[in-house]
């Protein structure tokens, strides 16, 4: 059983930021809880080799399953996600922007989306998909996904341009003002909103809220005893009011009590948990 990041091939690191596995497999008799799955400052691409998951929306209220391969927009609230039996997701984590390079397509068109992923690529998906499924091992399944990005890379439509390096420092620099982040990207403040909003879907401000609050979810998951005064701090709230206004807003529960359903999660089972 595994949940774990795995690094692309350096030539594709400025598209990518990684590829994560999760493969798990569950007793059919003894279904898992759901998965409250938080949302992240991240696109992706999630390939679904052996039994797929359903996903159920709170805003709107919809349910979504059985895609073989998904193309999944910024999220801006907490999905819930079940899983069964053979379960095993390969998901290709765009850089802020590397979605953009490659389809042309704005990201905002796919803002809390989980739509079919032969809507924007093309039927590769599915090739690329059963060749997950008949991998040996996962050193094979990162070498399948180096080549399909390699594909991709290969008919990008979008050139690099300065935004593209600032939103990718934005997820280490997430309280640096919007005249800084402007200025680095050569642009004016509002040619820098829209264009920010083109690569990643959402506004700078949301876009650095998100990268906090995904910062303060994981570090609660690596140090489940370190009290939440430390964590708002450390991940540059205010003060412990602002945190819980973010896991408010993203989650619709207090940090204490999402934590307590989280902590239900199906890769708890097995020792495991997002870092």
């Amino acid at each position: 059983m595994i949940l774990k990041d795995f690094l692309p091939n350096p030539s594709l690191q400025v598209f990518v930021r990684c590829y994560r596995i999760v493969h798990m497999r569950f007793d059919s008799n003894d279904p898992p809880p759901f998965k409250p799955y938080t949302p992240r400052p991240e696109q992706c691409l999630a390939f679904y080799p052996h039994d797929r998951e359903k996903v159920d929306f709170r805003a709107p209220q919809k349910s979504v399953a059985n895609i073989p391969v998904a193309l999944v927009g910024q999220a801006l609230s907490v999905t819930n996600r079940y899983v069964h039996g053979h379960f095993m997701v390969v998901q290709i984590l765009f850089q802020p922007g590397g979605l953009y390079r490659l389809t042309g397509m704005p990201s905002c068109e796919i803002k809390d989306a989980y739509i079919e992923a032969d809507c924007v690529f093309s039927k590769e998906v599915h090739t690329v998909n059963e060749a997950f499924f008949f991998a040996r091992n996962y050193t094979e399944i990162m070498q399948i996904a180096n080549g399909f990005v390699e594909s991709l890379v290969r008919k990008s439509v979008k050139e690099s341009h300065p935004i593209d390096r600032v939103c990718q420092w934005m997820l280490t620099n997430p309280t640096a003002s919007l005249d800084t982040l402007a200025k680095k990207s050569f642009l004016s403040a509002k040619q820098f909103e829209r264009k920010f909003q083109e690569r990643t879907g959402v506004h700078p401000k949301v876009f650095s809220r998100l990268v906090r609050f995904d910062k303060a979810f994981r570090e609660k998951n690596l140090n489940p005893d370190q009290d939440w005064q430390s964590i708002a701090f450390d991940c540059n709230y205010y003060d412990y009011q602002h945190l819980v206004r973010d896991y408010k807003d993203f989650t619709g529960l207090k940090p204490t009590d999402f934590h307590r359903l989280e902590s239900r999660a199906p890769e708890r089972r097995f020792g495991l948990a997002p870092q």
